[in-house]
């Protein structure tokens, strides 16, 4: 009885009930900063290696927004600065997450409707909740009010192009 308990045991070690999938989610609900209407949500999906972004928000005004991740997940200051700079663990120049330096908190832009609604989709080389030098579990995410040019560099090491930081939430695991 034993032995065919073992043996039941054995064979049955590939066995699966169901998927079994290392998928992590995480959100970040936005506020409105710096006197803005802005709010939203991001909602973040592991996958791998990847990160997956998607950022919904309202109450923007209509045109094309920057999209940063900050080094430290605070939003409390009535214009945001209490989030710090961009996050940049790899010591990397700013840039659009196009080329190929550029902060790996670099999210790039997104357009906003004359209705003041938006979405950005994005995917970085992110971890959530891994404690690794990637995992943007506790970082800042920020709205700005104007789009990034990709190469004027953001303070203090320059006066940075992508305006007033209009909305921030900080990432939190699901």
């Amino acid at each position: 009885m034993k032995a065919m308990l073992v043996a039941t045991l054995v064979v049955c070690v590939g066995c699966t009930v169901g998927e079994v999938t290392n998928e992590k989610h995480a959100m970040a609900q936005l506020v409105a900063k710096s006197g803005s209407n802005v709010s939203g949500t991001a909602m973040f999906t592991s996958s791998g290696a990847t990160v997956s972004m998607k950022l919904t928000v309202t109450g923007a005004s209509a045109g094309m927004h920057g999209v940063h991740l900050h080094a430290v997940g605070d939003c409390s200051a009535a214009d945001a600065t209490s989030a710090m700079g961009h996050w940049d663990p790899s010591m990397m120049m700013h840039g659009l997450p196009t080329a190929a330096v550029h902060h790996l908190g670099d999210c790039g832009n997104f357009e906003v409707g004359a209705d003041g609604t938006g979405t950005l989709t994005f995917s970085n080389a992110w971890s959530l909740g891994t404690q690794e030098p990637n995992d943007i579990v506790g970082k800042a995410l920020i709205v700005h009010a104007n789009m990034d040019d990709g190469t004027t560099p953001p303070p203090p090491a320059g006066p940075g192009n992508s305006g007033a930081r209009q909305a921030c939430g900080v990432i939190v695991l699901l």
